[in-house]
């Protein structure tokens, strides 16, 4: 099997391994890791997390069968069984998710070292020529389908020294050592990114997607505006904090062009990320939201407050000076964009000197 998938095996160091240990630690890169440790020494890898069944079997997991919900249940269970003394080593991944193996190591779960004091760590590294060994979405299937197409992946194994926990040592600093231990030994990083940081920043992902796609079957992105995907990994702020650096985006947009609405102001910045870009955006396509400024604006105007400066009240311009005729040329139609342009540039310029209570002659 592995020479129909192209799938290679190599190791380092093989006489570092040590034939008593019960239980080995690894970092995580593909679905099939515990497959190729396997084939140099024999251990089991319990499933977490999916069907039982055939499909545990066939992917090569131990089935832990029915009744474990918890993590302490779970441990408990994995002690018991590296207490028997016939039994296979364990292969465990406290990563809990996998990652490309590149950049860093996802935060090492603590439970893992819970189940035996004396590890053995395995630094696991991937390569594969043409297509990514890892993506955020990817399924074991997918993973399977893609071994099939590329000529051939590496699995480079490298054995180090066993560790044993200190008696003042608590399962979680065991854990952080062990992680900055196979980082160095990897050449990556060791963030404290969890398995749930990266579900999350898969999530957002997806919404930032769906919005850019909703926003382009509206029509909006085909009227001349440059939207700008942001690339946001999941090493970047988290969601509560990137939820408030919008909001404070919207309210400046929203000082400067108070009448468009803020759901329009929303999604653009979405796609630009940039308030500059996203008031350029919305003074060339006003026209979209003209009804609704309409519907906001009362009937009679109401009376001005008293104001140092009367006279940015008085000189204040129409917000949206409209052409009298569609041009015939391109020339026209573009000279009539610029002058509404220009009109509405002027008009924040003057909303922002009367809010701002500055003297008409102040530079912006």
């Amino acid at each position: 099997m592995c020479s129909v998938l192209g799938l290679h095996v190599r190791q380092n160091s093989p006489r570092l391994r040590d034939k008593t240990a019960r239980l080995y630690i690894c970092n995580h890169v593909t679905h099939f890791d515990h497959n190729m440790i396997n084939l140099l020494t024999s251990c089991n890898t319990p499933l977490l997390e999916g069907p039982v069944g055939f499909l545990c079997w066939a992917r090569g997991f131990m089935e832990l069968g029915q009744g474990i919900g918890s993590r302490t249940e779970l441990t408990e269970t994995l002690r018991r069984y590296c207490s028997s003394p016939n039994s296979l080593p364990l292969l465990l991944f406290p990563e809990e998710d996998t990652t490309n193996g590149r950049t860093g190591l996802l935060k090492f779960s603590s439970w893992p070292f819970s189940v035996s004091d004396s590890i053995q760590p395995v630094a696991l590294l991937v390569k594969r020529p043409f297509i990514a060994v890892n993506t955020p979405e990817s399924s074991w299937l997918t993973e399977l389908l893609w071994t099939f197409f590329v000529p051939f992946t590496v699995y480079h194994v490298r054995w180090l020294p066993p560790l044993s926990k200190e008696d003042d040592e608590s399962h979680q600093e065991f854990a952080s050592k062990v992680q900055g231990l196979l980082a160095t030994e990897l050449g990556v990083i060791s963030t404290q990114i969890t398995k749930a940081d990266k579900a999350e920043h898969i999530k957002r992902k997806r919404h930032i997607a769906s919005q850019t796609a909703l926003s382009s079957k509206n029509g909006f992105n085909d009227l001349g505006a440059r939207p700008r995907t942001v690339a946001q990994g999941f090493l970047g702020t988290s969601a509560g904090a990137e939820d408030s650096r919008v909001a404070r985006m919207v309210q400046q947009v929203k000082e400067v062009l108070p009448d468009v609405p803020l759901s329009v102001i929303t999604r653009d910045l979405l796609q630009t990320n940039c308030v500059d870009t996203t008031i350029t955006n919305l003074l060339e396509h006003t026209d979209h939201f003209n009804s609704e400024a309409a519907a906001s604006t009362p009937s009679a105007p109401a009376k001005p407050a008293a104001s140092s400066t009367p006279s940015v009240m008085a000189s204040t311009p129409n917000l949206k000076p409209s052409a009298i005729s569609f041009g015939r040329s391109p020339i026209d139609r573009h000279m009539t964009l610029q002058e509404r342009k220009e009109a509405l540039y002027e008009y924040a310029r003057r909303r922002y000197i009367e809010k701002h209570g500055l003297n008409k002659d102040d530079d912006l």
